[in-house]
């Protein structure tokens, strides 16, 4: 007998999210596949923040269906939690707590095995060794970040979502954590989505990129090809494009 495929990683089909009157999210749909880095774009009000929360499980939608490596959100997220993650400088860990007190909770809720071993080896790819029993509160904001990171790996998730990952970070250190993001994607295989404004770090880290608008798609392609359909040289222009001429691709217009 054949082996039935894979479920995909992440799978939107015809989502739609209202609040009172107002659609956040408007029948929205796409599949990522696993091992695949996609960016997530849109300008405040796009319905990233929504989407995402719902592929999280966060936010019940009015219609349409979200899953998750097979499992349906939020109905069944139990069976998949503790093969996906999530990562935002903004969401903020506890400040009295120390870092290797924060990642020790975070990884008792994942019940993540070796534990010890395992915060060891994040300290030490992100550099936080030296750190990790200072008190969260009094790091730096490009130190929160990077234990924020560590936070969002701990349990080596599959799925990883991603909302503006290097914020706050110097360039050189943003690099490097791109870096690691890079080679922890390859050796794991994880699929990952990224909401970001940096538009360099979606073209370095992306290899497919959705743009929202309104709470719809408008559109979606690899970096290369969007480029060349909007005759612009940078995903900041095509994003400026689309936040202002409607999604209407400059040859189109034309």
């Amino acid at each position: 007998m054949c082996a039935m495929p894979a479920a995909p990683p992440i799978e939107v089909d015809r989502l739609v999210k209202i609040y009172k009157t107002v659609p956040a999210v408007d029948g929205i749909s796409f599949t990522l596949k696993p091992g695949s880095v996609t960016g997530l774009l849109g300008g405040n009000g796009a319905g990233k923040t929504t989407t995402i929360a719902t592929i999280m499980g966060l936010v019940m939608p009015t219609s349409g269906r979200v899953s998750v490596l097979g499992a349906e959100m939020p109905g069944q997220r139990y069976r998949v939690l503790h093969r996906m993650n999530f990562e935002s400088p903004y969401v903020e860990v506890p400040m009295r707590l120390t870092i290797r007190q924060n990642l020790t909770v975070f990884g008792m809720l994942y019940s993540v095995p070796d534990l010890g071993h395992r915060i060891a080896k994040l300290a030490a790819d992100l550099d936080l060794t030296d750190l990790l029993d200072r008190p969260t509160g009094r790091l730096s904001a490009g130190q929160k970040t990077r234990v924020s990171l560590a936070k969002a790996l701990i349990n080596n998730p599959d799925v990883l979502l991603l909302d503006e990952p290097t914020a706050s970070l110097d360039p050189d250190t943003a690099d490097w954590v791109r870096g690691h993001l890079e080679r922890y994607c390859y050796e794991r295989n994880a699929t990952v989505l990224l909401a970001s404004h940096n538009m360099a770090e979606v073209e370095r880290l992306c290899e497919r990129v959705i743009i929202m608008k309104r709470g719809r798609i408008e559109d979606d392609d690899t970096p290369a090809k969007l480029l060349a359909r909007y005759s612009r040289l940078t995903l900041e222009e095509v994003f400026l494009d689309v936040a202002r001429g409607d999604g209407i691709p400059r040859e189109a217009a034309q």
